[in-house]
């Protein structure tokens, strides 16, 4: 799958409080993994995620090899779209 960075970004911030614990939870990942993911480029307590980036507009073109993290952001987003308050 290919997405812009910056698409990637908005993705990631468009996702409400806690969305990123609940993904990790989901995946039986580390919280820092979830963040590396979304852009963090931070190896300790979690791991760096299997994405490639060539540079390009928007940021450049983020190669994802495993969208699951992405599908479970995808997921949270849907949910939220359709909840009523």
């Amino acid at each position: 799958m290919n997405i812009s960075y910056n698409e990637l970004r908005k993705l990631k911030h468009s996702l409400p409080t806690g969305s990123v614990s609940r993904i990790a939870k989901a995946l039986g990942i580390e919280e820092q993994t979830v963040r590396n993911f979304f852009g963090a480029k931070k190896a300790e307590d979690g791991q760096l995620v299997g994405w490639h980036l060539e540079p390009g507009p928007d940021g450049g073109i983020v190669n994802i090899a495993d969208k699951s993290i992405y599908n479970e952001a995808v997921k949270i987003l849907e949910e939220t779209k359709t909840a009523t308050f």
